[in-house]
């Protein structure tokens, strides 16, 4: 019952702050700057408001208050570490929308300076976690039911850096076309409630539960044709859910299966800048990432969000079945 009242929650406080936000970000005059050098067409959705992630922020933060509770007040703090923690590069998105508003353009905080305030949040998190005892220095390898015990703790904060701040930018990166960041974190957010619900970790399902109902109350304004969007504030945000959470059950290595649709996007980036550098100014892609090479192949936003979605749907049932006897049970 609890994961549904996490579900009710979050979806009605986002729908009820969607309602306020919106034309609060429009008297603001919050409006999106449009990379000139995205598809043509995009030019459209010049001035749409940004920053709308603080609704199912809100939302998921009051859910974590109200069905989670009892957790709290238990002393079980593990799924408010992981809110806090996406929480943070919430903040740190939404310091670079505010720059890009401020200077009005769509270049908000430095490479550098976003890849270091990342880096600070992703060590925080792990020591946070480790001290508490939520982190184990072991890595369970999906499918094949082997854990590797006892990596060194120095390797591990590597290994876990390097995938915080991997994952939170490639879902920043998914966030370029209507509804497509939240399409495919929803199917990720309800893999994570099976997989808390299966390992008994209430509190991580009460938190994944309402990751789902923020998301698809957020859905109502960003689906195609998108009245807001998240911005940073909100895609960075949703990186740290979907880091923390594998982190948090302790399956991180599941995430390049749930996310591969995350993966392939920051790939084809990346491709394409090498290929570019390589070839003297030749393109691998249409244009990257992804979802706009398919978009300049015809692909329409609304059919992206359906196969990009069911894809990361079909993938999390998979992962499933790869991580499900993580635990004995």
């Amino acid at each position: 019952m609890t994961y549904i009242l996490s579900f009710i929650v979050s979806f009605g406080v986002a729908a009820i702050v969607g309602q306020l936000l919106i034309p609060l970000l429009r008297r603001l005059k919050a409006g999106q700057s449009i990379r000139k050098d995205g598809p043509t067409w995009h030019m459209s959705k010049q001035g749409t408001p940004t920053m709308g992630g603080i609704m199912f922020i809100l939302a998921i933060g009051a859910a974590c208050l109200v069905a989670g509770w009892e957790e709290l007040r238990s002393g079980n703090y593990n799924h408010l570490y992981v809110f806090l923690f996406a929480l943070v590069f919430g903040v740190i998105g939404f310091i670079d929308d505010f720059q890009k508003l401020r200077h009005h353009a769509n270049e908000g905080l430095t490479a550098a300076q976003k890849f270091l305030l990342q880096l600070a949040a992703a060590i925080a998190f792990t020591v946070l976690m480790r001290e508490q005892g939520y982190l184990t220095p072991n890595l369970y390898i999906p499918f094949l039911g082997i854990e590797i015990v006892g990596i060194p703790w120095v390797a591990y904060m590597v290994f876990a850096a390097f995938v915080m701040v991997g994952t939170v930018n490639a879902v920043n990166l998914t966030d370029g076309i209507d509804g497509l960041a939240a399409g495919v974190t929803i199917p990720v957010a309800l893999f994570y409630m099976a997989v808390s619900a299966w390992f008994g970790k209430n509190d991580l399902a009460i938190l994944s539960a309402a990751l789902t109902g923020g998301l698809a109350a957020f859905l109502i304004y960003n689906f195609h044709p998108a009245k807001v969007f998240m911005g940073d504030t909100g895609s960075l945000f949703l990186g740290g859910m979907v880091c923390g959470l594998a982190f948090a059950l302790d399956v991180p290595l599941v995430i390049p299966i749930i996310g591969l649709v995350y993966v392939a996007e920051v790939l084809s980036d990346i491709i394409q800048v090498v290929y570019f550098k390589k070839t003297h100014g030749k393109r691998f892609f249409r244009m990257a990432p992804l979802h706009h090479h398919l978009e300049m192949g015809g692909w329409s936003e609304t059919k992206l969000f359906c196969i990009f979605s069911g894809v990361t749907l079909a993938l999390c049932c998979l992962g499933f079945l790869g991580v499900m006897y993580r635990y004995p049970m």
